[in-house]
């Protein structure tokens, strides 16, 4: 009895339809953390090199840098899938589906990431920097053997801080047919108004989020141990 109510309560679910969902949305996340660690981690190394009083100082180069990634962090992710339509159509050769809202994606998460690496690096004690320059180490060795390290923890937060967002991005591209759970809930849930297909896609956004959060705690403790 209980599972024909289950039934009843879904009715307008296709499971083969939500399974799609779901792999397109991990598709388009899994790539879109990726590039976006890939991008984000040299600027913002390269912002916090080039900021006041460290040691590759350029005001200049700083400020373009820092510039370019406010704008980008400005620019809402809606406005952004609409606009780089045709770089995204040019970069993929499509701008509708999973693989063609990588490119926004990407271009709307690694600004923000970037700026979290910044601050991590913010926090490393300026002492250590001034050691390993009395000891004769370059700034190559710096980035390899002291930043990193010491940053690992922090970056991993940042990016399960980041990968989180860029869930609920996956679903705003869903408005412009990007694909994905995002795309189900606002053609069935919202366009047909079949609410148990909404609430379908929203319980596994949720527990994709909670999953990505378990995940990056557990990888933040081991780092600091």
């Amino acid at each position: 009895m209980s599972l024909a109510i289950i039934n009843d309560l879904v009715s307008n679910v296709d499971w083969s339809e939500i399974n799609d969902a779901t792999l397109d949305t991990l598709f388009m996340l899994g790539f879109s953390v990726l590039f976006s660690t890939i991008i984000g981690i040299p600027v913002g190394l390269i912002l916090f090199l080039t900021s006041k009083g460290r040691l590759l100082q350029n005001r200049f180069v700083y400020m373009i840098l820092s510039f370019v990634v406010n704008v980008l962090r400005s620019v809402p992710f809606i406005i952004l899938l609409i606009v780089m339509i045709p770089a995204t159509t040019m970069l993929v050769g499509t701008s509708l589906g999973a693989k063609g809202t990588i490119p926004p994606l990407v271009i709307g998460a690694f600004p923000f990431f970037a700026r979290l690496v910044e601050n991590s690096l913010k926090e490393i004690d300026d002492g250590i920097f001034h050691m390993a320059e009395s000891c004769g180490a370059s700034t190559r060795q710096i980035i390899w053997h002291i930043l990193l390290p010491e940053i690992m923890p922090s970056l991993i937060a940042s990016i399960t801080v980041t990968a989180i967002a860029l869930v609920s991005y996956t679903a705003m591209a869903g408005t412009v047919g990007g694909g994905g759970l995002g795309d189900l809930a606002i053609r069935y849930g919202y366009q047909r108004f079949q609410t148990d297909v909404m609430l379908i896609t929203v319980v596994l956004m949720v527990v994709m989020v909670q999953l990505i959060q378990i995940c990056g705690d557990f990888l933040v403790k081991i780092m600091r141990k």
